[in-house]
């Protein structure tokens, strides 16, 4: 419960916020738990509502892990995966596609319309958003060996960004929410990594940030506290020392490539507290780490 007495404070400090963000691009890659509790759904929803009434343009890149886990399951398909990203034959891929531009999507799009907004679902292969390569994963045996090639599947990665649908939309004051999936240049269709299909939209569209949920707070220290800011060289020997390990390594290294790209700054939030997304962006200590170039 907020305390009443606090409310004129929070509004004066969101003020400059407000005012530096208005007609700005944030990308904000909405995963976790976020996705699955039914009241930060909703917050998320309305949080997305909220930047587009003050003039800021929201564009949404969501995952959908657990979702396509729970048809798999229900079908009988074992789920594998190779260095985190999910191995995808030709059977997961059309579950991964129905799941992800499907269910998972209009879902999200029915929320942020339901608290006001105008949303829109797309995926990678609407008007050539995505275009997409195959990924090679190379495994390392040593230095007198040969590096083994493992194939993923149908899991791609990024050759391009073609924004013309986010900036038609946009300039129509709707919202794009867009589900990870590619297109090859003969068609194929490939499962990308929404936190980096975010990264790269963020770049494509000069955006002023790039927000990424997740289920914990941030960067965390060898004390494990939370770091709330931290510049670029610093998070990359934070890699190098092993502070920032496992599955935080892919998530900074994407913030740091978009701020490399252009992006202004990139955040990591923990999706699990409410209405996070403004807490960090319109107050002064935020609740997640917030990545700069110095």
């Amino acid at each position: 419960m907020i305390d009443k007495s606090n409310i004129p404070k929070i509004l004066i400090e969101s003020l400059p916020y407000i005012k530096k963000f208005s007609g700005k691009r944030i990308v904000i890659k909405y995963g976790g738990h976020a996705m699955v509790d039914e009241k930060l759904k909703k917050a998320f929803a309305s949080d997305i509502v909220l930047l587009k009434y003050i003039g800021i343009n929201p564009i949404v890149v969501h995952g959908g892990g657990p979702q396509i886990n729970k048809v798999l399951d229900s079908m009988g398909i074992t789920s594998k995966f190779i260095r985190g990203m999910r191995y995808t034959d030709g059977e997961t891929m059309d579950v991964v596609e129905m799941v992800l531009g499907g269910k998972v999507n209009k879902e999200i799009v029915a929320n942020i319309n339901a608290e006001g907004g105008k949303a829109v679902g797309l995926t990678g292969k609407d008007g050539s958003l995505i275009i997409a390569k195959k990924m090679k994963i190379y495994q390392d045996h040593g230095v007198d060996k040969l590096p083994e090639i493992i194939d993923p599947g149908m899991v791609g990665e990024v050759s391009q960004i073609n924004p013309d649908i986010i900036y038609t939309l946009a300039d129509h004051d709707f919202i794009p929410v867009i589900a990870p999936v590619g297109v090859g240049k003969d068609g194929e269709t490939y499962n990308i990594n929404a936190d980096l299909v975010a990264a790269n939209i963020a770049s494509a569209i000069g955006a002023e940030r790039l927000i990424l949920l997740t289920d914990v707070d941030g960067v965390l220290d060898s004390d494990n506290k939370r770091i709330s800011s931290l510049a670029f060289k610093s998070a990359q020997d934070m890699i190098s020392e092993q502070v920032i390990h496992g599955g935080m390594i892919p998530k900074v290294e994407c913030a740091l490539e978009a701020i490399k790209k252009g992006v202004k700054k990139s955040h990591i939030i923990n999706g699990k507290i409410e209405h996070a997304v403004l807490l960090e962006l319109f107050t002064d200590s935020g609740i997640g780490t917030l990545f700069f170039n110095e």
